[in-house]
């Protein structure tokens, strides 16, 4: 029996190195992914950093999806170009995945789709939570990372991507942000989102409650970041301070999502990105929305949603 042709997809974000096949099918066949080192003490990497990391990561990354590909066939490649899907919206290091896909798409005689990494993030999130089914409405969607807080209207647009339109979010720091700068203000590791969900779920002490700053879909968090570190300052106690910063981030989430509804309607609300592989997070909107999320794997950046994207857009392309 011959194996099933397959959909490659490439996402280089700030982050990670990321690859993933899945076949014509659908079905994924890997999921691979090479994180950007982070120097000790830092939140972040500048954008030069992150591509020069991408170009030293490639190698070994794509001598993995070869030894997986085998003798399969390439169907297409997918890739992600841009962060958002907005005007103006660039970032460097997307060039570098774009022009690893340019060259094997080059040599394997086949297309290339290009989507933006948020897109990817929601697809990911569909494909995992086994919630594809929303293809077919207009639904609500929230990318929650360290470079995203963004409430999204989001529809199925006919080149197999998606229309998403931002309609509301953070207006200063992201979600993600914060709980890096906290944690890393706590000698915690970076990324801090782990660690502070494993201090926070240790917590037996009452949590210190603040209203979040959110007005119609609109949110502030610097003003967390403050509060946080004051709190820190105040206790040492970080465990405490794990649970009062991921607690208030929940309830900024759910502020946002019943601002969302009173716009729009209820709806099915999916959550993607890396901070919404959150236990506590996910419980809390869980309790009061239909909410769908990524399995944890796929929370955090991959490239699996963009593998599944051009496999959409292969689909439904014109025949000559």
């Amino acid at each position: 029996m011959v194996d099933s042709p397959v959909f490659l997809g490439l996402d280089t974000s700030n982050y990670t190195t990321s690859a993933a096949l899945v076949t014509e099918e659908g079905e994924l066949l890997a999921n691979i992914k090479r994180p950007l080192p982070v120097k000790e003490g830092s939140t972040g990497l500048r954008q030069s950093d992150a591509v020069f990391a991408h170009v030293k990561n490639l190698p070994s990354l794509m001598e993995e999806v070869a030894s997986t590909l085998g003798e399969r066939r390439l169907l297409a490649v997918g890739v992600s170009r841009r962060p958002r899907n907005a005007e103006g919206s660039y970032m460097p290091c997307f060039l570098v995945g774009e022009g690893v896909a340019d060259s094997i798409a080059a040599t394997a005689h086949c297309p290339v789709y290009r989507f933006s990494h948020q897109c990817g993030h929601v697809m990911a999130a569909l494909f995992s939570a086994g919630r594809e089914d929303l293809l077919t409405s207009t639904f609500g969607a929230f990318h929650v990372s360290g470079g995203t807080t963004d409430v999204l209207r989001v529809r199925a647009s006919e080149d197999g991507g998606f229309d998403a339109e931002r309609v509301g979010g953070a207006c200063d720091l992201h979600a993600g942000q914060v709980i890096d700068r906290v944690g890393v203000y706590m000698d915690l590791p970076f990324p801090a989102g782990p660690h502070m969900e494993a201090l926070a779920l240790s917590y037996t002490g009452k949590v210190p409650s603040r209203k979040p700053s959110v007005k119609g879909m609109e949110a502030n968090l610097s003003g967390l970041e403050n509060m946080a570190k004051d709190l820190y300052d105040a206790t040492k106690d970080a465990a405490c301070v794990s649970a009062f910063v991921l607690r208030y981030i929940a309830e900024t989430l759910a502020a946002l999502t019943r601002a969302y509804t009173e716009v729009y309607g209820p709806t099915t609300f999916l959550y993607a990105g890396g901070v919404m592989s959150n236990s506590i997070i996910k419980d809390r909107l869980r309790s009061s929305f239909d909410a769908a999320f990524a399995t944890p794997p796929l929370s955090a950046d991959n490239a699996v949603g963009i593998a599944c994207l051009a496999r959409r857009a292969h689909a439904g392309r014109p025949t000559t």
